[in-house]
């Protein structure tokens, strides 16, 4: 009987301590596994949002979730807001998934899922909108611009949440711009001007003003204006022999640059209408001479002009006879005459250089022999050596 009430005393005590141990798991289960977890989502306009809320360990408590303004969406697997944009995408015990699409600006804001327990258990999550930047306008661009102008260009961009950045391109290289922000309720109107001192370099330039944001990592939106611009001509003549001879062939061409194009231009020799047609041939920007010979020596001059202003440019011809230019042409003679001039200095110079140091070397031997009969070594020899020739300066000096 003793051994019996002993062992009842036994089982009731472990069983105690498995009640106490069943009780201690369910309290942590409450506490932490019966808890909503959620997470925040970032969404672009127009895209679709899809809301998770998971609980690890449900004793079949139902999920819900609610809108910013506390509406009911769907209440387990029960849909509870008539949107057609709401949809259930999964509804378990221990999940509960929604979806909205073709999100807007207004969608923005605190979702809470709510797990039915006593007291009940809530966790929030925020949808955040990105607003999608309208595409860029530039504005400010005249056509044709003027060289020397002061024009301002603008690029505008609307609806950017957050505010876009907008950066500046000259074909293809970035420039900088001043930028102004201004909110507009829930998104962004950013502006960025750039101010130009129009210069003829600036003709067939790209302006491109690119939307740098967020939402656009996929499909970038940007601007692009090509500046024309207009400019008095400038005027250059080359020509196609260096030393023209008598009876040779001389094409002048009359390099001429202006916007509008300074088409037709024209010749002129020493001031007046060119004197020989035939043989003096103008054909557009070119002046042909057929056969040179001394009558033609002057000065030619080219003239272009559009209605912003006139250029002009000089070119002296000089037709050089070939029997007196000789069988190489002035160009190797002279080159002759140079090298033949470099060769005799350098000789002259060689030539003094090496009389000089003789003369130098003669004076050391003589010395040295003066002071060598009476020394004993050659040291004491050029010291006495040196000596005698201070005496006999001396002597010379006071005779």
């Amino acid at each position: 009987m003793i051994l019996k009430h002993h062992l009842v005393l036994t089982l009731c005590a472990v069983y105690g301590i498995l009640l106490k141990v069943t009780a201690q798991k369910s309290t942590l289960r409450g506490s932490s596994g019966q808890h909503p977890l959620v997470q925040n989502q970032t969404v672009t306009e127009g895209g679709t949002a899809n809301m998770t809320c998971r609980v690890e360990y449900n004793d079949q408590t139902s999920l819900q979730w609610s809108n910013p303004a506390q509406q009911t969406l769907f209440f387990g697997d029960k849909k509870a807001l008539r949107d057609n944009r709401i949809e259930l995408v999964r509804a378990s015990w221990s999940e509960l998934t929604i979806s909205i699409s073709e999100i807007t600006l207004a969608d923005e804001g605190m979702y809470t899922c709510s797990l039915f327990t006593m007291p009940v258990k809530t966790a929030k999550a925020y949808l955040t909108v990105l607003g999608v930047p309208e595409m860029p306008e530039i504005d400010g661009l005249t056509k044709p611009a003027l060289e020397g102008d002061e024009i301002t260009l603008t690029c505008m961009t609307h609806g950017s949440k957050p505010a876009a950045d907008l950066r500046w391109f000259r074909n293809e290289k970035e420039i900088k711009g001043a930028k102004e922000v201004n909110a507009s309720g829930k998104t962004f109107t950013v502006t960025s001007s750039l101010q130009l001192l129009v210069d003829r370099d600036d003709d067939g330039a790209a302006y491109t003003c690119k939307v740098d944001h967020v939402a656009l990592l996929q499909t970038p939106q940007q601007a692009t204006e090509v500046l024309e611009v207009h400019y008095a001509p400038r005027v250059a003549i080359t020509n196609s022999l260096t030393f023209p001879q008598e009876g040779q062939y001389l094409k002048l061409e009359c390099v001429s640059k202006g916007n509008p194009s300074p088409d037709p231009v024209m010749w002129t020799k020493d001031g007046g209408e060119l004197p020989d047609l035939e043989r003096m041939i103008v054909e557009g920007r070119e002046l042909t001479f057929t056969t040179l010979n001394k009558t033609d020596n002057g000065t030619y001059r080219c003239e272009a002009s559009n209605h912003l202003g006139t250029s002009s440019a000089e070119y002296l011809l000089y037709v050089y006879d070939p029997n007196a230019m000789g069988q190489h042409g002035p160009d190797h003679a002279l080159i002759g005459g140079v090298v033949a001039v470099v060769v005799f200095v350098t000789l002259c110079l060689i030539i003094v250089l090496g009389r000089y140091l003789a003369r130098h070397k003669g004076t050391y031997l003589t010395n040295e022999a003066k002071g060598a009969d009476d020394a004993p070594d050659a040291d004491t020899a050029i010291i006495n050596a040196e000596g005698n020739t201070h005496a006999e300066e001396k002597k010379e000096y006071f005779i």
